[in-house]
């Protein structure tokens, strides 16, 4: 009887060890990060405000900002992982993005020729080839990967956007636009309109 008892409480221990342990991997599992090599986007993902507050060194910053730009250009350092909207006297306001992964990064001197709040997603053919899963169209929402407001760069396919992945931004990981949390988007939008000067630096290749 008592070696029965015992077999029962062994049963009963090892059945809530399994639950606490896919508990816990549940709850880590929220969507993938970049040390898990998991950089697909995620449409339909709505991220928490948890998720959205960023590491200090990329939460939006004024910062000391040399530069000859006139204010009110945005300079994006690809290599730093920085957006800067320049304010003059040696300053500019500085978050942190997301950027184009080795082979979809790119520099020049463009301007933004138009705005859209919670814009639709199309994505282009290139992607749907290398990620299948994705949607053919995607109406904006808190779900969609190009997040709450895009500023989109002339001549170009690419933008300057939200995302609903924020853990991404500091890495290199989009097709070649540039992402920020969409309460950074949000301020860049009402700071800047059409029209705006964008300057994209990348280091040069050794």
């Amino acid at each position: 009887m008592k070696m029965r008892a015992a077999i029962v409480t062994l049963l009963f221990a090892g059945m809530n060890l399994l639950a606490v342990a896919g508990g816990v991997q549940a709850q880590a599992w929220s969507g993938p990060r970049p040390d898990q090599n998991l950089a697909g986007d995620q449409p339909g993902y709505e991220p928490s405000a948890q998720e959205e507050e960023l590491p200090a060194e990329f939460r939006t910053q004024p910062v000391f900002f040399r530069t000859t730009e006139p204010p009110g250009t945005i300079v994006v350092n690809t290599s730093e992982r920085f957006l800067y909207l320049v304010q003059g006297n040696n300053r500019a306001l500085r978050y942190g993005i997301g950027v184009g992964r080795e082979g979809f990064q790119w520099s020049g001197l463009k301007r933004i020729d138009r705005k859209a709040e919670w814009p639709d997603w199309t994505p282009p053919p290139e992607m749907i080839e290398r990620q299948p899963y994705l949607p053919r169209f995607m109406a904006g929402g808190a779900g969609n990967p190009m997040g709450a407001r895009a500023l989109y760069i002339q001549g170009t396919v690419y933008r300057i956007h939200g995302t609903n992945q924020p853990w991404t931004i500091g890495s290199a990981v989009s097709s070649g636009c540039f992402r920020l949390t969409n309460p950074d988007v949000t301020d860049l939008y009402e700071r800047v309109p059409v029209g705006t000067r964008v300057v994209v630096l990348q280091p040069p290749k050794l």
